[in-house]
């Protein structure tokens, strides 16, 4: 059963561990740094942590000899010359004037092993838009120019942020040169030869904010997050900007499910590590408002691949709550023994139990941006 995790906060990063009185704080680095992304690798034990110093930009430590023994390694550098477009004109509107401008790393927002029998192999997503892998882990990174340069990367936009990011990579365990990434906003991508080609796929995918001719088009989708289960990796969910999806073929085509009460709005989503049937969901009033649903914080599961759903609040706080859970802050242990979620007011609740029930921990932290489950 799983016995520690880490939340990456916007001050700092959060050791918690069970003790025998329970969950608690065991220890914080990086105090007071926004932490906004996380990885702790199966492969060798290594932790790596993602910091955005805002003046001085984003870096990223990973542990040498112990938990908590830090030392910095590289980070992603886009090619001299590479440029974000600007954002393209609505139909029949006008061209923007806005000049291009030049790329630079602003956020780590994915960080995964790239092969599982090759420790330090790691793939990064990062804002603003690009895919790069390191094979020494992550002293240094290489821009997967394959994707970068498509065509339609004129086309990705922000969601959310202002530039556009990939916030998700899910590579397949049965053979890691199948690799899938989530982009807010350009739809789910894949490649089946390690990077070397791409396609747009994720058919099905609708996306209401577009005119109603482009609503299913792949690439004008903005997915929050996309998650794969491990022990049946052709099944794949994605918490959408206006909806929930289903994939049973690899992340190729996705089926919409509808009537999730009290809403199909959230940002993150995590699935049974064993069973693709069983997925949780944090829900929330869209748009402007991203709160709670009438201030009822709440998390949804179905356990019977999306055909039903119940609401789960036992342990959470009572209404009025307006908590956000952000795409990386809820998470499962490998074993499936553990949910964790962090929230934007510093709540951090466990479930032993499958979200049936949750236990607050004793401690308020600044806002939750990632968490992960130490192997």
């Amino acid at each position: 059963m799983a016995k520690e995790f880490l939340v990456g906060t916007r001050k700092g990063l959060f050791s918690i561990q069970r003790g025998p009185h329970g969950w608690a704080v065991d220890s914080v680095d990086f105090l007071a740094i926004p932490v906004t992304m996380l990885l702790c690798d199966p492969r060798d034990g290594r932790r790596y942590a993602a910091l955005t110093h805002g003046h001085f930009g984003a870096k990223l430590h990973r542990t040498t000899t112990g938990p908590r023994v830090w030392e910095e390694c590289g980070v992603p550098v886009y090619p001299e010359g590479a440029v974000i477009a600007p954002p393209p004109s609505l139909p029949d509107a006008p061209p923007p004037k806005l000049p291009n401008r030049p790329a630079s790393l602003k956020e780590f927002w994915a960080l995964e092993p790239a092969d599982p029998n090759r420790p330090g192999t790691l793939w990064a997503g990062t804002i603003p838009g690009g895919l790069f892998r390191s094979d020494d882990a992550g002293t240094t990174w290489t821009l997967i120019e394959s994707l970068w340069n498509r065509p339609e990367r004129v086309e990705w936009t922000g969601g959310g942020k202002d530039e556009p990011g990939i916030h998700s990579i899910c590579v397949d365990p049965r053979d890691p040169r199948k690799v899938s990434l989530a982009v807010s906003c350009a739809g789910v991508w894949a490649t089946t030869d390690g990077g070397a080609t791409w396609a747009n796929v994720g058919q099905g995918l609708r996306a209401e904010f577009m005119p109603p001719d482009m609503a299913y088009n792949p690439l004008y989708q903005d997915p929050h997050l996309m998650v794969r289960c491990p022990a049946a990796p052709d099944h794949l969910w994605i918490q959408h900007h206006n909806g929930v999806f289903r994939s049973t073929d690899g992340g190729l085509t996705f089926t919409e499910i509808h009537d999730i009460p009290p809403s199909v709005f959230g940002f993150a989503v995590a699935v049974h590590p064993t069973n693709p049937d069983i997925a949780w969901l944090v829900p929330g009033q869209k748009d402007e408002f991203r709160v709670p649903v009438d201030g009822r914080f709440v998390v949804t599961r179905t356990t019977d691949g999306g055909r039903t759903w119940s609401q789960l609040d036992r342990g959470l706080p009572k209404p009025p709550a307006y908590d956000i859970v952000y795409r990386h802050a809820l998470a499962i242990s490998d074993d499936g023994s553990v949910l964790a979620m962090g929230s934007t007011t510093g709540g951090v609740w466990i479930s032993e139990d499958g979200g049936d029930s949750w236990t607050e921990l004793p401690a308020r932290l600044p806002p939750a941006y990632c968490l992960r489950f130490v192997p």
